[in-house]
């Protein structure tokens, strides 16, 4: 049945608060076919590249998927698992801690639901989901901290692109960041106390955000500025100085400039400047993926020991920590607080036999 559609409708049918629960996405797999048609998705996305579209189709087209897949699936085979994407992976376990937490705590029944802004499982698949679960208020949380529109923004326009081809609409909102949410950043604190606990503490803590190209920032994207106030946040709650840790930006792609400072060329200056133990954390991704795994656990260690450092290492994201899934519900707690009836299952199923008996009484037929 068509999503748009809803003459399946029971007036009897009990109603659920729906939680979608969105990040980037990933590849059903590794091999260079399903890494293309996701980068072709991912690249093709006006809010990630803007550029006049034509110009694009081009260049995306003949240049960058019959280049990139290649190197991207390569870098994919180092960090894939036996049950597939670490970003799914770990997706689904948010997932399903988030629906066993919520549970416990609403006075409505919650269905949580993962969808992906680009791959498997879709945003449509995941709202599809939410239908069909009786969700007739849905709150989308996108994982990622710091807004941007080349992540959150284009979040939403995947969510009301789907929601346009709906003739019943739910009730919606949209949480657009927690950058400086003090149960993110604690468990940001607390993820790094307890893996120096057991490694000892650095020369320096890198904190390494995902770029975005510069111009996007001067046109009034405040990712630079949410990420900046993360980190500050962060180092204040560890008790760091000046000298102890520093921010720097990541996964850069093509010639333009993107938010500086980089962080390979950082790890480079550090090590040329006798900072000899560095490690790295990554406070704008709540789950590991190609870009924590590959390109800061490895890419960037052997930059840094190239160059002269001696000892690197990465700090895990936060995942499906216990804290993370409490921060989580937490959101979803202060944005639906109005939305939950104070109501018994005994009155709500009350509720339900009188309006469907209402209904029939008025002609309906179920």
């Amino acid at each position: 049945m068509n999503a748009q559609t809803s003459s399946d409708f029971h007036h009897d049918a009990a109603e659920c608060l729906g939680v979608l629960l969105t990040n980037l996405g990933t590849p059903d797999s590794c091999s260079r076919a399903d890494v293309r048609r996701y980068l072709g998705e991912f690249l093709w996305d006006p809010r990630v590249v803007e550029v006049p579209r034509p110009l694009w189709w081009l260049v995306l087209n003949l240049v960058i998927l019959n280049t990139r897949p290649r190197r991207s699936a390569a870098a994919y085979q180092h960090v894939w698992t036996d049950a597939g994407s670490p970003l799914l992976v770990i997706s689904r376990q948010q997932e399903a801690a988030l629906q066993e937490k919520l549970a416990q705590q609403s006075g409505l029944p919650v269905k949580v639901v993962l969808a992906m802004r680009y791959g498997n499982p879709s945003i449509a698949a995941g709202l599809e989901k939410l239908r069909q679960a009786g969700a007739r208020r849905i709150l989308v949380l996108p994982l990622y901290p710091q807004y941007s529109a080349t992540t959150t923004a284009s979040t939403f326009d995947a969510v009301t692109a789907e929601l346009r081809r709906w003739r019943w609409l739910p009730e919606v909102r949209f949480i657009n960041h927690y950058h400086d949410e003090p149960a993110y950043i604690d468990a940001l604190a607390a993820s790094v106390q307890t893996y120096q606990a057991a490694h000892g503490k650095p020369d320096r803590l890198l904190m390494s955000f995902h770029g975005i190209p510069k111009d996007y920032f001067m046109a009034g994207d405040p990712y630079h500025c949410e990420s900046h106030k993360t980190a500050r946040l962060l180092a204040e709650k560890l008790g760091l100085d000046k000298a102890q840790w520093q921010l720097s930006f990541q996964s850069r792609l093509g010639p333009r400039e993107w938010l500086r400072p980089y962080t390979d060329e950082t790890l480079r200056k550090l090590a040329a400047e006798g900072v000899r133990n560095v490690q790295v954390i990554c406070p704008g991704f709540s789950v590991d993926c190609l870009e924590t795994l590959e390109e800061i656990a490895m890419e960037n260690r052997d930059t840094f020991l190239e160059a002269g450092g001696e000892t690197y290492e990465y700090i895990p994201c936060l995942n499906a920590d216990p804290a993370h899934i409490d921060m989580m519900a937490g959101l979803v707690a202060r944005h639906t607080r109005d939305w939950v009836p104070a109501q018994t299952d005994t009155e709500r199923a009350a509720s339900l036999e009188l309006r469907r008996q209402l209904a029939q009484a008025a002609g309906a037929k179920q």
